[in-house]
């Protein structure tokens, strides 16, 4: 193994072992304080920028259909129903919808959400591998729609049979809100040209499971960029900032901008983002921008680093994630983001989910790319 493969390695398996990252939880908590940790441990002086939110906290989900339970997970912007839950016909009163985790990008997703028709919706994971492939909550803050709840694609068959004969369902979404804490890790790294607007190092650090290619590969980038300027001092200010709440409509996004008015705007800040699924095995790389200079830097480098990326989408492309955001600002950015098998399934673990070469070459690759935006 190469140095940086063992940087990734150690990373990535730290990573796996904290849990469930879900924002507010344990796992998250002790996310951000590693990677403060290893932040620190590089050199650099961490600033730890915590807010508060309200938390859901699953109490009981489940359908129930015909005496048999089948046990889910919330749909989390949507409403919840009290411990007796709703009971009526499936396919009908409830309605049944197979949704991968992309569907949230969808504008049929919300309309299936809103419609007034019913009383309830089930959701069935639908992926490249069996198992509960979780549907961001885009409106954490603004719940929408009856109460829904996920139930694993290994149930589809009872629940596609039970819907199409109309058999009387029971589905219960109870939980309750705590007041949490959750908390980004930023870092400033000032640099000597005060002319030019600072250069915004970006990557989400929450998700629904331990998402270890999801989240770590990103993680890795963020680090090692980091690192590379640690060395080498930038030119312009740099901020590192990583954000929790992705999976709940990008909470950690909204409060880091909230503290930096007009950093999404055209001219403010240039955006590199660390996104999804960097280096999962089985996955592909895109490198998305809409900046041909940004495209162009990227794609030299992830070429120089042997991963060249799979995709290049047209500038025009609305990325999803926490690019999407920056890019309806109008705000520049360059975004490196992946496909995985195992995508929001809680069997996104190491190491199998991982290319530990691919996570440390577009490690490298993105070192790269900050050092010389950095100048």
């Amino acid at each position: 193994m190469t140095e940086a493969e063992i940087r990734a390695s150690a990373w990535l398996q730290a990573w796996d072992a904290q849990g469930t990252h879900r924002t507010g939880t344990a796992g998250d908590a002790a996310g951000g304080e590693w990677l403060a940790a290893e932040a620190t441990a590089l050199g650099a002086a961490v600033t730890v920028e915590d807010f508060t939110f309200d938390r859901l906290d699953p109490i009981a989900c489940h359908l129930d259909i015909a005496g048999r339970r089948i046990e889910g997970v919330p749909v989390f912007d949507a409403p919840p129903t009290d411990a007796a839950g709703v009971t009526g016909t499936l396919g009908r009163d409830i309605a049944v919808a197979e949704l991968s985790p992309r569907a949230v990008y969808t504008g049929a997703f919300q309309r299936l959400r809103r419609a007034g028709d019913r009383k309830a919706l089930v959701v069935v994971c639908q992926g490249d591998a069996p198992g509960l492939g979780l549907i961001n909550a885009e409106d954490f803050r603004q719940r929408y729609g009856t109460p829904a709840i996920h139930v694993s694609s290994e149930a589809r068959d009872v629940v596609l049979a039970a819907s199409r004969v109309g058999v009387s369902a029971q589905l219960v979404a109870h939980s309750q809100q705590t007041r949490a804490r959750a908390v980004n890790i930023v870092i400033t790294l000032a640099g000597t040209n005060t002319g030019k607007p600072p250069l915004v190092v970006m990557t989400p650090r929450s998700s629904w499971w331990q998402s270890t290619a999801e989240r770590g590969g990103g993680l890795v980038c963020w680090l090692e960029s980091l690192r590379a300027l640690i060395a080498e001092p930038p030119r312009r200010d740099v901020v590192f900032t990583a954000n929790t709440g992705h999976e709940l409509g990008h909470l950690g996004l909204d409060e880091f901008l909230a503290r930096r008015p007009g950093w999404g705007q055209p001219g403010a800040a240039e955006w590199i983002h660390y996104g999804a699924n960097l280096g999962a095995f089985g996955g592909w790389l895109s490198l998305v921008s809409n900046a041909d200079d940004l495209r162009r830097l990227g794609l030299a480098a992830l070429t120089d680093a042997a991963q060249p990326p799979d995709d290049i989408p047209p500038p025009t492309l609305v990325p999803s994630g926490e690019t999407r955001d920056i890019h309806k600002a109008g705000g520049r950015y360059l975004t490196l983001v992946g496909t995985n098998p195992l995508f929001h399934l809680p069997q996104d673990r190491w190491p199998h989910a991982v290319d530990v070469l691919a996570v440390a070459r577009i490690g490298a690759a993105a070192a790269e790319m900050v050092r010389a935006l950095s100048r």
